[in-house]
């Protein structure tokens, strides 16, 4: 009994991991049963034997590719001792580990962007990840405060609301852009400010 369980998780999980970059890069309105019986190989009701509905699986869809994601953002993060090159580092890693991660771009801004209205269930994955990521933000910059090492009249949240969005923003003009440039000129401009602005 336990190995068929296990042998239905690890189908539910490659199910996952197949369907997540076309959610990513198609969106939930324009992935089709079709795309997912194609991509996994399965056939529908293959599908949904191991998931009540494709909004479910876009949501789990999502939270592999968040997942994946910040996994990238916070490559080597932890081995950096200072709390402004840990923000520094975070910036660059967004900027330079796009590629490899998850095919179709950011699945937090194609997310947000496409359940604006139509998709309760997605929208609060968004919201949840767009927190855990200001968190993770707003606690290292709280830290440098204690540490001396940041300005104390900095406020770790809008701190973090100002990385995010920077990010979200270049990486938006990019690729309407077809060109790196937004993003290089955001990185250089983040990093000028927290030298100026924000270290201690």
């Amino acid at each position: 009994m336990s190995n068929e369980m296990s042998k239905g998780e690890l189908t539910r999980r490659e199910i996952v991991k197949k369907a997540a970059p076309l959610f990513n890069r198609k969106g939930y309105e324009g992935t089709s049963l079709s795309d997912l019986m194609q991509a996994t190989g399965l056939q529908k009701g293959g599908i949904y034997r191991h998931f009540p509905s494709k909004q479910q699986l876009a949501g789990e869809a999502f939270d592999y590719s968040w997942e994946k994601a910040v996994s990238g953002r916070l490559e080597g993060v932890s081995e950096v001792p200072n709390s402004v090159l840990r923000l520094k580092k975070m910036i660059d890693n967004f900027v330079e580990k796009r590629e490899g991660l998850v095919p179709g771009g950011c699945p937090l801004m194609n997310t947000a962007v496409e359940s604006d209205d139509g998709n309760p269930l997605l929208r609060a994955r968004a919201r949840k990840a767009l927190q855990s990521w200001t968190a993770r933000l707003s606690k290292i910059t709280a830290e440098g405060i204690a540490r001396h090492e940041i300005n104390p009249r900095t406020k770790p949240l809008e701190l973090a609301q100002l990385i995010i969005s920077s990010l979200e923003g270049a990486l938006l003009l990019s690729r309407l852009q077809d060109s790196t440039a937004p993003l290089r000129n955001m990185q250089h401009h983040m990093h000028d400010h927290l030298d100026r602005s924000v270290r201690s």
